[in-house]
């Protein structure tokens, strides 16, 4: 059925009436709303909604609709035009809100199964491009070279300057056992790079933790999940008893992390904060403001805690870097992170569709602001790598080299009992001759050791 251009804008007109009906009812009375938190139309909303609309803006998009049906190339369904231009409204807002499809929306309700077919990494959009956040850890794209920072130019040589956040990742995804080609261009080098990456089932196991030496733990955090806090607290518990002893102190590793559920956030943090605010969040309206605090109960009693992130720490990573640096109860250590404070939620538009909004902000106990600023470590290092060298020439000569020289006294069986062997530590401590920001913040936490014995002794 034709539609005659003046009837399209008058239906169109109707139906934006229909759906803002305060914007037409000029005496309507703000006041007399009552608030409810369980409802969106607070007093704050109605007024937001009671600003008129552009009605010149509404007649350019009718006339751009309907110049779009008569006239463009091709045969477009009506639907397919409307669908589009409800993602051009939510794209021009910020790199994070987005419309969702049957097959996104989908995607969205089943993310917490923990695993999707794809190459496994955490990408965004930055000047109209798609951006690598972090590689997920043992992922496809980390296996493939694919680092944070780096720009994705094109998907199976389609460029994606301009493209959808969820137009390339569904690029990307796909079968288990297909391949894709990506451009990358390495943050630093001006010649990109064709990567062909075969897609996998990508799982997210969120926790890996271990004992660096005697005494000293490491925990690595790959993502925030429903599961994350609880199976952290677990692995602490058998590290505890691996160790014959409490720890003396912990690395959280949240470097490359790129976020997850806020409520995995706030239960890591809980972990280890005794009492007080953790995060808050803050929109336009009060239906947004949310206060999350932590319960009694700190599972290492206060022992030291170094958090080390990067610039690919974000959004719940730095949720759980800025609540513990603010409640000083762990140096931060290495860069500042990627700065990804905004809370997005899921608006259900249908059964099948949704859309996702960015609706307030993160803020950290003390009040500092997270979006587009990041978590400042207390200690900064840059991401420097160490490469172990060995001297063709080796001349230093010890003691123990001279002829004659005299033995060192025997160690009583007491003492050797009181020793703590590193035996089985060999993996990880071939790690920490690679990875100078871990050696930095084992070093750290054993000379706060070293110095609280020195104090108990004087």
């Amino acid at each position: 059925m034709q539609i005659s251009h003046q009837k399209l804008s008058l239906l169109l007109t109707i139906v934006f009436g229909l759906l803002f009906h305060p914007v037409f009812a000029e005496d309507i009375n703000t006041d007399s709303i009552k608030e409810n938190k369980d409802s969106l139309e607070t007093k704050q909303e109605a007024e937001s909604f009671s600003r008129p609309l552009p009605i010149d803006i509404i007649q350019e998009f009718t006339h751009s609709f309907d110049k779009i049906r008569k006239e463009y190339v091709e045969d477009i369904d009506d639907k397919e035009i409307l669908t589009n231009a409800i993602k051009g409204m939510l794209s021009g807002l910020d790199p994070h809100s987005t419309y969702l499809d049957s097959t996104s929306f989908e995607e969205i309700k089943e993310g917490t199964k923990g695993e999707f077919s794809g190459l496994g990494m955490e990408v965004g959009v930055e000047d109209k491009h798609i951006k690598v956040i972090t590689p997920i850890d043992n992922s496809p794209a980390q296996k493939a070279g694919i680092r944070a920072g780096d720009f994705i130019l094109k998907i199976n040589n389609t460029p994606t300057r301009g493209m959808s956040l969820d137009d390339s990742v569904k690029l990307m995804r796909g079968e288990v056992g297909t391949t894709i080609t990506i451009t990358i261009l390495h943050e630093g080098s001006k010649t990109p790079e064709d990567i062909t990456i075969t897609r996998e089932v990508i799982k997210l196991s969120s926790v890996k933790s271990e004992l660096l030496k005697p005494d000293f733990a490491y925990a690595r955090l790959s993502s925030f999940q429903s599961r994350s806090a609880n199976d952290l607290k677990d692995q602490i518990k058998t590290l505890a008893k691996t160790n014959k002893s409490p720890l003396k102190g912990l690395i959280l590793d949240l470097r490359n992390n790129p976020g997850g559920i806020l409520t995995g956030a706030v239960d890591i943090s809980d972990l280890f904060i005794n009492q007080g605010l953790i995060v808050y969040t803050k929109g336009r309206h009060e239906s947004s403001i949310q206060k999350y605090s932590a319960t009694q109960g700190d599972i290492l009693d206060s022992a030291p805690i170094v958090v080390l992130v990067n610039k690919g720490s974000a959004s719940a990573s730095e949720i759980v870097a800025g609540a513990l640096q603010d409640h000083k109860r762990a140096i931060i250590m290495g860069q500042q992170s990627f700065g990804k404070g905004s809370v997005q939620t899921i608006l259900p538009m249908s059964e099948k569709t949704a859309i996702k909004l960015t609706t307030a902000r993160y803020y950290t106990p003390s009040g500092k602001v997270i979006q587009a600023k990041g978590i400042v470590p207390d200690i900064v290092i840059e991401n420097w790598k160490l490469d172990k060298t060995k001297s063709k020439f080796n001349s230093s000569v010890k003691e123990a080299d001279l002829e004659g020289h005299l033995s060192g006294a025997k160690i009583s069986s007491k003492d050797k009992n009181g020793e703590k062997s590193d035996k089985n530590l060999s993996k990880i401590s071939s790690k920490l001759e690679t990875d100078y920001l871990l050696n930095e913040a084992l070093n750290l936490l054993r000379g706060i050791d070293i110095l609280s014995k020195h104090k108990k002794a004087l």
